[in-house]
């Protein structure tokens, strides 16, 4: 579309600017909690309950923490949530079978959520690395990372989260056919009606680095993940994995990291025009975060401006771990 502008001075694009009242009445996009999906990160390890140092102002959570979190979250007006688990060392393994335990931890936070706080939609992260050894998101085999018996251990995965509650599965593993495979067991096990967010467009990215800290997989991680997620430099690669990941079965796809592949948000959308979610990860988090603790920016106008981006670029919704922080603020 292309805008018919008299000339100056019969257009003064200042105008709409004068006031602040002028200035709502032409705002293009808005910023809202329901846009919100705030990720937490749970534990049972004793004593691993603390503030992550390079996420400053984030904390794991016990299983009773992410209890009160979530009633937060209700009387804040945020949808959803989304769990990440620090997992014991102890139970980690190359074969990740505690993946899909029923009894595993986010299962047993999912029903204690869903049993408190129902109103509040969960969301899970479906990948192996917080259960596996060798820190990958796969299982690992003389170095490789196996696809098709990782897409076995992933659809077990989704099922015992669907079957503990959740309502939200978030495949982050970035495997070929993952999607298409949950989804039939899904339907075949009568869980129709849980939603797949699939990370469509996952990149390999130097911005994960503090979440790994907290999750506890940095020390654990051999070699990269640049075998199964995406090369930064690539954004055509990002239309074909998300039209595959819609042909299976996604509800909603995510892009991943988020501000820095605004423009992977902007063609996912306008080209698709489904649900399109980004992760503001926590490389994001802690930049923003670390500078304000220093002094270098203003926290709360930097927190909404960079969400703002997000709803620019025409995501329907982003996943931050700013969420409380912005819900106080648009609600003033």
């Amino acid at each position: 579309m292309t805008p018919i502008l008299p000339p100056f001075p019969h257009t003064r694009l200042r105008r709409l600017r004068r006031t602040q009242a002028l200035r709502d009445l032409a705002q293009e996009h808005r910023l809202a909690v329901k846009d919100l999906i705030w990720p937490i990160f749970v534990t049972d390890v004793p004593g691993a309950d603390v503030e992550i140092p390079s996420m400053p102002g984030v904390s794991r959570l016990t299983l009773e923490g992410a209890v009160r979190a979530a009633e937060e979250a209700a009387t804040l007006g945020i949808p959803a949530i989304c769990l990440f688990p620090y997992t014991d060392p102890a139970l980690k393994t190359e074969t990740c079978d505690a993946a899909w335990s029923p009894e595993n931890l986010v299962n047993r936070v999912i029903r204690a959520v869903k049993a408190r706080v129902p109103e509040v939609a969960i969301m899970t992260d479906v990948a192996l690395d917080p259960y596996n050894i060798n820190g990958h998101d796969g299982l690992v085999r003389d170095g490789i990372i196996l696809n098709d018996e990782t897409v076995t251990c992933l659809t077990n995965m989704a099922l015992a989260q669907a079957d503990a509650g959740a309502d939200i599965l978030g495949p982050s593993d970035m495997m070929d056919g993952r999607i298409g495979a949950m989804r039939s067991a899904l339907e075949a096990k009568g869980h129709a009606d849980v939603t797949i967010l699939s990370y469509a467009a996952k990149y390999a990215s130097a911005f994960y680095g503090p979440f790994r800290d907290a999750v506890g997989a940095s020390g654990a991680l051999k070699g990269d993940k640049k075998t199964y997620q995406m090369n930064p430099g690539n954004s055509d690669e990002a239309i074909r994995l998300v039209a595959r990941d819609l042909a299976e079965g996604a509800d909603m796809v995510m892009v991943k990291p988020g501000m820095p592949y605004l423009d992977v948000c902007h063609r996912v959308k306008e080209t698709f025009g489904v649900p399109t979610y980004a992760y503001q990860v926590s490389g994001e988090y802690a930049m923003i975060a670390g500078a304000a603790r220093n002094g270098w920016v203003n926290h709360d106008a930097v927190v909404l401006e960079s969400l703002m981006a997000f709803r620019r670029a025409g995501c329907d919704g982003v996943l931050t771990y700013f969420a409380p922080v912005a819900a106080r603020l648009l609600q003033g």
